[in-house]
Order: C-alpha cells, then sequence, then structure tokens
C-alpha cells in the first residue's frame, strides 16, 4: 500500500530529483518509527514513513502475541501522539509490583498509593498499539506511508539524503531516521557498527486466563533459568482482571521443546513457575519465542541520519523496558527538531543530531547496563548470589525512601525529561 497525503515530486537542493521530498524520511513502521512519523506529522513536518510490510498484516491478533508495559512517563508519548483515545480503554493499569526470587521468604513490593494516585504505567497488547497507529497515520495530513516497500539504497552525502527504493523511486529529506529493528540496514549503511551479545536465553511468551483476578499487580519471579514475568492485561468484558501476559524467560536448549509440547503439557510446565495464586490457568491464543539478545549501537546519530528503538539499542526484556526505551528517543527527537525547526535550522545538520545523540546517550548506557547486570545476578543458582540478591530485595523493600525512588525509577519519572514525557507539547 502506498499513500501520499499533501506532498508531491520535488527538486531537492543537489539537482537531483526525487519523487517525494520531506523532512523526515523514517524506515521502519513498527511501534517506534510509527509513532515518530504521527508526532511530527501531527507537528508540522512533512514526513515519509517507509516499511517493508503491508500496515494492515500487523492488525491480526495472531501477527505478535505480546503485551508491552508503558511506563507513566512513556505513556504521555502516546497521549502527545493522539493514540490514548483509543488505547486507553483497551489498556490495563500496573498498580502493584512484586519482585520475588524463587523460593525465598524475601521479596520486594512497591505499591503505587506510596507515591501517589497514578499506577506505575499500563499494559498494552502491541495489537491495539498498532491499530492506534495504523488508524492515526491515515488520518494524518503531512504524512506519505509507502508500504509496503524494499529499499535498495540509501545515501546520506546530498544536501538532502535519499532513500531509493526497489522499484528505482526516490525518497528525498533533510534527514533520515532508522527505526528499522536490531537487524537494521539502514544503520549498516550508515556504517555504524555495533557490540552485543546473546544470552543463551530465549523468551517464551503467552496470554493466560485465571481463574482468580490479578488485582492489577505486576508479578517478577527470578528463576534460574532468568525472570518470569505475569503482568496483568485487560480481559474480556466481565473479566477485566482475568487475563495476564506471561514472559517465561527460558534457557535455549529447552525453549524448543517446551514450545513442541502440547497445549496441556505446556499449561502443565507454566503451572510449575506460575503458582497457583490465580487458580486455574488456561492458554488464550498461541504462543511465541523470541531469541534474547543485548546489542547497542556505538552511536546515534551520523550525517543526515539518526537512529532510534531497537536499530539503536536491543535489552534484555527482564525490566520490560525496551518499548519503553523506545519511545524515549522518539520524545527526545521529536523536542530536538521541534526546536531546530523553530529556529529554523537543516534538521539534519550535525549540531542539530549532537544535541539527540547526548540526550539519548547516557539513558541508554544506563539502562542497556542495568538490564544486563540483573539478568546475570538473577539468571542463576549460585548460593552466595542468590543470598546477595534476596537480602538485596528484602533491604529495598525496608527502606521507604529508597523504595520510592525506585518506584519512580519504575514510572520512568527519574532524569531530564523531556517535554512530551513531562506532559508538555513540542
Amino acid at each position: 500500500m502506498t499513500r501520499n497525503r499533501q506532498m508531491t515530486t520535488d527538486r531537492a537542493t543537489d539537482g537531483g530529483t526525487a519523487d517525494v521530498l520531506a523532512d523526515v524520511a523514517i524506515v521502519g513502521g513498527g511501534l517506534v518509527g510509527g509513532t515518530l512519523a504521527v508526532l511530527l506529522a501531527n507537528a508540522g513536518f512533512s514526513v515519509i514513513l517507509v516499511d517493508r510490510a503491508d500496515p494492515a498484516a500487523g492488525l491480526d491478533a495472531g501477527f505478535d502475541g505480546r503485551a508491552s508495559a508503558i511506563a507513566l512517563a512513556t505513556h504521555r508519548v502516546l497521549v502527545a501522539a493522539g493514540l490514548w483515545d483509543h488505547l486507553g480503554p483497551r489498556s490495563s493499569p500496573i498498580r502493584d509490583i512484586r519482585v520475588a526470587d524463587a523460593g525465598s521468604l524475601l521479596f520486594l513490593h512497591y505499591d503505587h498509593s506510596l507515591v501517589g494516585d497514578a499506577p506505575f504505567g499500563y499494559m498494552i497488547e502491541n495489537r491495539h498499539l498498532r491499530r492506534a497507529l495504523y488508524d492515526a497515520q491515515r488520518a494524518a495530513r503531512n504524512l506519505t506511508v509507502v508500504a509496503p516497500a524494499g529499499i535498495a539504497a540509501m545515501d546520506l552525502d546530498s544536501a538532502d539524503a535519499r532513500l531509493t527504493l526497489a522499484d528505482g523511486r526516490t525518497l528525498g529529506a533533510r534527514l533520515i531516521v532508522g527505526a528499522d529493528g536490531r537487524t537494521s540496514r539502514t544503520r549498516t549503511w550508515a556504517g555504524i557498527r555495533t557490540t552485543g551479545w546473546d544470552y543463551g536465553q530465549t523468551g517464551i511468551v503467552c496470554t493466560v486466563d485465571h481463574e482468580r483476578p490479578h488485582g492489577f499487580v505486576a508479578h517478577e519471579h527470578f528463576l534460574a533459568a532468568g525472570p518470569f514475568a505475569i503482568l496483568p492485561t485487560k480481559g474480556e468484558t466481565g473479566r477485566e482482571q482475568h487475563q495476564s501476559s506471561l514472559v517465561w524467560t527460558e534457557r535455549d536448549a529447552l525453549a524448543p521443546a517446551l514450545m513442541a509440547l502440547s497445549d496441556d503439557d505446556f499449561l502443565a510446565e507454566l503451572a510449575l513457575r506460575f503458582g497457583d495464586f490465580l487458580g486455574s490457568l488456561a492458554l488464550v491464543g498461541p504462543r511465541w519465542s523470541y531469541p534474547l539478545s543485548l546489542l547497542v549501537a556505538e552511536r546515534a546519530t551520523a550525517p543526515r541520519f539518526a537512529l532510534a528503538g531497537d536499530a539503536l539499542h536491543g535489552m534484555h526484556p527482564i525490566a520490560g523496558q525496551g518499548l519503553n526505551m523506545g519511545l524515549r528517543d522518539v520524545a527526545v527527537l521529536a523536542e530536538v527538531l521541534a526546536d531546530a525547526k523553530g529556529l529554523g535550522l537543516d534538521l539534519g545538520s550535525p549540531a542539530v543530531l549532537e544535541d539527540y545523540e547526548r540526550g539519548r546517550r547516557f539513558d541508554n548506557s544506563l539502562m542497556l547496563g542495568m538490564t544486563d547486570a540483573l539478568n546475570r545476578l538473577f539468571s542463576n543458582a549460585v548460593p552466595p548470589l542468590r543470598l546477595a540478591r534476596d537480602l538485596g530485595l528484602g533491604t529495598v523493600n525496608a527502606l521507604p525512601e529508597l523504595k520510592k525512588l525506585f518506584m519512580r525509577h519504575a514510572m520512568g519519572e527519574v532524569g531530564n525529561l523531556p517535554r512530551l514525557m513531562r506532559g508538555e507539547t513540542l
């Protein structure tokens, strides 16, 4: 599908002709790239969004079984993009978080009421996010969506950066944003190297219906193979609190056998790790599995180019921060570009891109380091480490001020927040 809105063929400043010329071209129409496209288009930028997949294909419930934890601060980015009217009624608030090491009597309990009335964040099924983005993109006046479309080449050397599509068309923009995932081709074309490693773990994702209500509590159990998260989602009418999304981390060697089990046998294995505190369980829909790894780009920018989302950083799901960090990229980049536009600056200039680079470097490095360290600390059964981490959980739980700091961090409220994450406008 290819749609053009309020945009026409134009001549680039170096004398070449682009089939479409815009302020910003975004490669990758996923949750991060799609949100950035809507935000910028609604702020008056002309935007091209290019994706290799048909946007309608991602609307099917079977496309992606994952649900995302959206922290309180990053949910404001979705509000600013005009998506929350659709998402709010389909989301489940996270009011409490309980963290426990398997078999330990010590635990950490976050109660949202200790820091105010707002929840820590919200759980939303990814299919609802995709539907909201699909509708918002169709309504955006300054947005051209080019999909499904393959990209054959990217040129960052001209006064306007160029994308050459597989069908020969050329798209020009002041700035190209690579939001095309961990295997980003735009990142490779920009000459940006990455560092990373596999964890030897697989994330198994499924949704379950349970007998007792979840009470809007998110649970994270640390098992020897890795974290096991039980996250409250919104169930069917009349049973809104009886459905949860599971993220089960398992060793690569065992994961294929678990995925091959019948539903009854899989549920039996699941119950051993889940426990019986929510009563009997039933699977809702299929199961999915994803390899877990860490990836970080050595830098976020190149001439007339910026990375965002998983193309810039891929992390372990232990803290549920992957999409949150992508939306933080979106909030910072949108603010930097809005300020540059207001000053009449070239959107792809080194000075503008350095503001984005500087605005994301520390935050991304801190979260990548934290999630990596937590996974290494908790994904084992070494007795001295287990004792140390259990004492750590118990200590934080017993110190109210320290616990409040960690709670505000879970809400995404710690640090130098961009305007959108403070509830302000661009």
